[in-house]
């Protein structure tokens, strides 16, 4: 069965926006608690090994909300989520660097990344076919 006729359904179309809306919210609450560096960011900033402040925390969110606006746009859905992709690599190479538990802290960017491009490849025919041609 080839991808068009799987991804045109209706369903997997609203599908793909509850898994983009889903990652798009927990990324803009992500982004707005670095934004407003309340004292538990930058305690995980400074245990991850940052010389943590306020400028670098906020800068980290605007750079992440830069990022989701581009994705939660359609037209530049497929750029946002590339530098989405690269955010959450470093993400992960932070947390892999920490020693933190797999599961829940290393691999954490991993399934964000996945309900961004599985959304993303659900509600996108243009992605789609840039992707598989």
């Amino acid at each position: 069965m080839s991808v068009d006729v799987i991804t045109n359904t209706s369903p997997v179309i609203w599908l793909g926006r509850v898994l983009s809306g889903l990652a798009i919210a927990f990324l803009l609450l992500d982004a707005v608690m670095k934004l407003v560096p309340i004292q538990p960011v930058i305690d995980t900033m400074q245990a991850l090994g940052f010389n943590s402040t306020t400028t670098l925390a906020r800068g980290l969110g605007i750079l992440l909300l830069g990022c989701t606006v581009l994705y939660a746009i359609p037209k530049t859905a497929l750029v946002g989520a590339l530098l989405l992709t690269g955010y959450l690599g470093g993400a992960i190479a932070i947390q892999l660097r920490a020693g933190n538990p797999l599961f829940s802290h290393i691999l954490f960017g991993g399934y964000i990344g996945i309900f961004l491009w599985a959304g993303l490849l659900m509600r996108n025919n243009q992605a789609r076919a840039l992707l598989f041609p």
